[in-house]
Formats: C-alpha cells, structure tokens, sequence
C-alpha cells in the first residue's frame, strides 16, 4: 500500500517537523517500522520541515532511494511534505540509480501537489539551483536529461508521458533574457548546460520515444552539433563526441529497414519511380547529411547494388574480361543504341538502357567520346597550325565541340529542374560542371564576337582599320587583350577541366574511387597550407625586394627588382632549386650582400626544409586517414555515383539528348492541357522533410510509413531492454552501450 498514489485526504498543516537525529540510521539499516514510528507524530497529516533542517531531510530521502528501499522512499514522501527542489533531487537520483518504482513514486508526489506543469518548466531553470549536488550531477541536469544519457527506456518513456521533455537550445548568438541571465551567472556551467542538454536530445532514447521520425531527427541534430562545434571550439571534443558518425549510426539498422519497406512499397506505386528505380530519398537524405557510416551499411549497399545492377542479375558476379568487353560494346555503338532508344524506348532494349549500370556506362562513353574530339581538336590545331594563327578561319572550324557543350548543357538543366537548386548546387561536380560550360559559352561567344564585329566592320566600310584588324590581321598586330586571345587562353583551361571531370566515374573501381578520394583530401591540405606559404613567402620577398631595390644597376639580385613580379618567380622557383643562388651576390656592396645572403638562406630553410616537409606530412597523414577507413569513404562516393544515375529522366545521353524523343513530345502534349506548377522528384534536403515526404502517394502511404517507423522503433527499444537487462545479470550494472545488428 506504500507504493500506492498517494490519498488526496492528507492536508499539510503549518506545524513544522523536526528531524529525527536517528533516522539516517534506520534508513541506512533499512528499519521500517522504526521509520514509521519516527515520522508519524501527528495522526499520518503530511508535515512541514524546518527551514533550518532541508539539507537533513535532502539526504535522508536520497539515502532511502540509494539503499534501495522504495517502501522508506514511500513512506517519507507519505509523512513528510518536500518542496519541488528536493524531489528533483531526488528524482535524479533515482534515475541514477534506475529505480523505476521510485520514479514513479516521486511524479506521483507532483500529481498530488496539482502543479505539474510549474514543476516540469521549473526543471529547466535547474541550472541556477545551488542547492542540487553538483558534485554528483552536472549543472542543470535534469532527470529526462539523465535517463536519456543512461538510455534508461522505461524511465524516459514514463517521463515523456507525464508530459516532460527536453527545450532545444537558444543559439549561441541568442541574446534573451534567459540566454543573458546563463551566462552572467556562470558562463563555463552555461556552456556545459547546453552540452549536457544535446547529450540528452542525441541520446537513442530521448530520439526513440520523443521522436516522431527518429531518423531524421538523428540526421538534422548531428548537422546541428557540427556546425555548433565550429562555433565553440572550446568544447569541440565534447560536441564531436554527440555528433556524427556515433548519432546518426546509433539508427542505421531500423532505418535501413525502412528503405526496404520503402523499395517494396514503391514497386507497387509507379508514381514514386520511373521504371522499377525507387526514389530513396531518405538515403538521398542521408548522403546530403554526409552520413557516411550510415550510407556505407552493408544492407544499405545491398539496395543500392540490387537497384543498380536492375535485372542484370549476373552482372556482380561476371568477371572483369567480360565487364570491360561490355563497356568497350557500348562505347563503340553508342549511336545506334541511343537511335534504338529515341524510336522505341519501350522495347528490350530501351528497358535495357534504363538500368542504371547501363545508363552509367552509356553517359561514360559518350563523355570519352567528347574528349576523343577535344584531342583530336588539339592534333588538328598543331598539324595545320598555320590556318588558325589569323582571322581566316571559320567559328566552327575549331568549335564541334560545341555539340557536346549544348548537350551538356541541356542535360544540367534537366538535373537542376528534377533536382532543386539547392540540392543541385550541393555536388561540388555540379560546381564544377557549371565552371566548365561557363568557359567553353565564353570562349565560344569571344570567338562568334571576333567575327560579327569583322563582318560588321566590313559591311560598313570594307576599307577601314576595323575591318582590317577583324579579318586581315597577323597575330602579331592583334592587341594584348584581343578577344581571340582570351577565347584561346579560356579554352586551354577548359580543356584542362574537362579532363579532370572524368574522375567522377573513378569511384565505380574500388581501388580508383580509393585514390580519387586521397587526391581530393591532399589538394584541401594545400589549399589550406598556401595561407602559410603566401605569408612567408610575401615576407622574405618584401625583404629582398627593399635590400636590392637601391642597387638595380647591379648585374646580379638587383636587376630582379625592376619588377616585384621578377623577385617573386625568384624565390618561387627556388622552392624547387631551380633557381640561380648566387644571383644574390653582390660583392661591391659588402653590407646588402651580407643581409640578402642571410635572407635567402633563411628563406630557403624555412620553405625548402620545414614548410615543404610540414606539406608531405600533412598530405601523408591526410592519405593515411583515408587508408584507414577507406571502405566507408569508397562506398559513401560510390553511393552519391549510384544515386546520380537512380534519377528520373535523363537516359539519353550527350549530345542525342538535345534532339526531343517522340516520347518526351507525346507527354508534353498529353500535359499542357492539364499543366500544374512543377515539383522536384525529390528534396534531399528539405528542413521539414519527414518520413511521409519520402515517397509519393495519398495519406494511407503516409500512415502506412508513419506505422512502420513506430514498429521499428518500438522492437529498437525492445531489444536495447534485453541488452541492458543482459548487461545486469551479467554484473555489469551500467547502461547499454550499443546494440547489435538486428
């Protein structure tokens, strides 16, 4: 009957209680008769304590949780009245100690009081309570935010129900009256406040019972904490230590599930995907997260090679002779294949190039094909050189190209219509696609200028200058900043981009993906090191340049300085010692000589011998970490290669996929009678996507997904109760450290 709620009968009376000296004693002995009889003096009525006696009565009631004994728990909060700082207390440490019953013991107490909701608010503001022990506990902790660290499911399940829950931090930039109060209070126990109350939010049980989409909350937090890491980096281990890849995995095994669920619901919708190809757009969403632990689960490869592969089933297990057999099939009838899929897109063969390998393998092709243009473009300009050094060319002499430049630009279009903006400018290879088109559209333009401007020119006045320098001039007689020239100079470097694009289908190879992905991580090691580079080398050029700068009739360092552009090639390529040493001498001018030679040497220690040994270790250690978890960084890049080929559209490809298919013609005509606004197949990373954005369909779709998240979340905390009461009987009291693959 002590365990019981307790009777709204008992009325609290003014009369105080005095402590009684032996009842820590008896509590510590576990006497509860001998309790009874020290607290029952007046009739069973609830009695007030002295003012004087709150840190006595604070201890014995924490005393009785620790021991264990909920009928003394019980029958102290039946006898005594504890105010809402002392239950709290006590609260935290019955979640400490994973007492449920005593739990349930105390949120009975604050239902008796009928000021629940005060009470729960009041558990916020915790964090300017002296009172509590801070030695025990951290500041403002509170007894959802310590179940939720110790992922005590019962606890937090019965503490959500009773209405608490965990207020998400203000910003760090917040500046209102409780964010201002925080940290002119204690600054360092504010920040460890707000530390302690991500702990809570990340943790799997607060996600699992308070979340209505776990997932996505789980994906969204760690974002959030990433970037709040960088805000503080005072506390960036801690940060880092919630975040990512530990959040996010602590659900990969419910949520790959539901991207099971998820494939086969959709192969009973064809609105959701095109052709048997599952929209995925929560592991569209996960990949935009950056969750590579997630994105690199072996049954999240699975759907993705399973869908990959189509009804191919034989093409993982064919050997590597026959795959590139196949590729070299495709790259050499590429036309015909792309003919058979405009007139007839449906037949076997149309379904065959839909599927996405093949897909892959066809855009692969015709991007090869465009550099075989480009190169032989290149061998066209050295071998008749001598046409293309005046004005006498035509445009399109040198610009077939140009075909594949209009279909690769159709094609971007096509992507950031089924895309988004957004998403689409996320893909730093969409960066970089829009840097390619860009030149070649400029280089082209300056080229069609050059000859509008002559044909102009020569229209009005066939004898004029203009019109002599448009079309008849020698390279000679052109002007520093003639179009032409710029034209020249933007296509080199646009060649040189088109080539380096074709490391966006290297991570299809294991090996391949492996190194494109080191490579990437060295040149953001060198990016970042030519910071340091610039300033120093800024520095010893500015000294050099002032030491010799008075000495220019001198035949050696001093006519460098002529121009500042001369020293800086100087010092530039003596990092590679290819430079001339004793250039610096100058033996006329004892105290300048001595002073440049001191300079150059220091120069050349520290560049050569420490900031150019810093650069290899940090690209050595850049590649070592890579090494090191090389599978889920190759199959994180090998997932974002598959999911670019999983969309809707796009199947023809460069430059067929300018001229309109019958089929593309039939659907805008069937749809302009009945045109609505257009929305994107999918938005990875839309701020407000939940699990019923996922797909496409009505609202027995989205009840029917919002069901099977609930299913697996609930046998999530199911089995991380066995596991933690496995842990018990084995001795190990603490909590559940992680769950196994399920």
């Amino acid at each position: 009957g002590q365990k019981g709620k307790f009777k709204p009968a008992q009325e609290i009376v003014n009369k105080k209680l005095k402590f009684p000296s032996e009842l820590l004693d008896a509590i510590q002995e576990g006497d509860l008769l001998r309790v009874q009889q020290l607290l029952q003096g007046s009739d069973g009525i609830l009695q007030q304590q002295a003012d004087s006696e709150d840190r006595a009565w604070r201890e014995a009631l924490n005393l009785a949780i620790r021991m264990g004994g909920g009928e003394i728990t019980g029958t102290l909060l039946r006898y005594v009245k504890f105010d809402f700082r002392q239950i709290h207390e006590a609260l935290l440490v019955a979640v400490d100690t994973n007492q449920p019953q005593v739990v349930k013991l105390l949120l009975d107490r604050l239902d008796q009081e009928k000021s629940i909701k005060m009470d729960i608010k009041s558990f916020s503001l915790a964090f300017f309570d002296r009172s509590i022990d801070n030695a025990r506990f951290a500041p403002g902790v509170t007894p959802l935010t310590l179940a939720c660290e110790k992922d005590l499911y019962e606890i937090v399940d019965m503490l959500v129900q009773k209405g608490h829950a965990i207020p998400r931090p203000h910003k760090i930039s917040c500046t209102c009256l409780e964010c201002s109060n925080g940290r002119k209070y204690d600054l360092l126990k504010f920040s460890l406040f707000r530390i302690n109350t991500y702990k809570g939010i990340a943790s799997r049980a607060y996600l699992s019972i308070a979340s209505e989409d776990a997932m996505l909350t789980a994906f969204k937090l760690s974002r959030e904490l990433q970037r709040l890491s960088c805000k503080e980096p005072e506390f960036k281990v801690r940060l880092s230590a919630v975040s990512m890849p530990r959040l996010g995995s602590r659900f990969h095994s419910p949520s790959i599930l539901v991207l099971r669920v998820a494939e086969e619901e959709e192969q009973l919708d064809s609105q959701a995907f095109e052709e048997g190809i599952p929209n995925l757009a929560r592991l569209r969403l996960a990949v935009n997260y950056n969750q590579k632990k997630f994105v690199a689960h072996p049954i999240c490869q699975q759907v993705l090679s399973s869908i990959w592969c189509g009804n191919l089933s034989g093409w993982r297990g064919s050997n590597t002779l026959w795959k590139f057999f196949v590729s070299c099939s495709i790259f050499l009838t590429m036309p015909l294949l792309c003919l058979v899929y405009w007139i007839a897109p449906k037949s076997r063969v149309g379904k065959m190039l839909k599927i996405p390998v093949i897909k892959f393998l066809l855009h692969s092709a015709s991007y090869l094909w465009f550099l075989i243009f480009l190169l032989v473009e290149s061998l066209f300009l050295e071998h008749k050189h001598h046409i293309f050094l005046g004005r006498n060319q035509t445009v399109w002499k040198n610009s077939l190209h140009m075909v594949w430049v209009a279909g690769f630009f159709w094609y971007e279009c096509k992507e950031v219509w089924i895309e988004g903006l957004h998403s689409y400018l996320l893909d730093l290879w969409n960066c970089l696609d829009i840097v390619i088109l860009s030149l070649y559209l400029a280089s082209f333009t300056l080229r069609v200028l050059v000859a509008g401007r002559g044909h102009l020119h020569c229209l009005d006045a066939p004898s004029s200058p203009e019109c002599y320098y448009f079309t008849r001039a020698g390279r000679h007689e052109w002007q520093p900043e003639d179009p032409q020239f710029v034209a020249e100079v933007l296509f080199a470097v646009t060649s040189m981009l088109s080539f380096t694009r074709l490391a966006y289908i290297l991570p299809a190879h294991e090996s391949l993906g492996t190194l494109q992905i080191s490579i990437g991580k060295m040149i953001d090691d060198m990016i970042r090191f030519m910071f340091i580079l610039m300033i120093i080398l800024t520095a010893f050029l500015c000294g050099l340049n002032n030491t010799y700068v008075y000495y220019q009739e001198s035949q050696r360092l001093g006519k460098y300085v002529l121009a500042f552009n001369e020293t800086f090639q100087f010092l530039f390529w003596t990092m590679f010692g290819m430079a001339e040493y004793s250039v610096v001498d100058m033996p006329q001018y004892g105290l300048a000589e001595f002073v440049g030679r001191a300079l150059y040497g220091i120069f050349t220690i520290v560049m050569v011998i420490v900031l150019l040994n810093m650069l290899i270790a940090m690209i050595t250690n850049s590649f070592q970490k890579i090494e090191d978890d090389a599978d889920v960084e190759w199959k994180f890049a090998r997932s974002k290669l598959y999911l670019s080929y999983f969309r809707e559209g796009l199947t023809l490809p460069v430059p067929f996929n300018v001229i309109p298919t019958p089929k593309s013609l039939f659907y805008s005509v069937s749809r302009a009678g009945t045109w609505r606004p257009h929305n994107p197949v999918s938005h990875p990373l839309q701020a407000n996507a939940t699990l019923e954005d996922v797909g496409l369909g009505g609202e027995s779709r989205r009840s029917y997904r919002l069901q099977v998240v609930k299913a697996l979340v609930q046998r999530y905390i199911d089995t991380a109760r066995r596991e933690f009461e496995e842990s018990r009987r084995k001795g190990n009291p603490g909590t559940a450290q992680g769950l196994g693959h399920w």
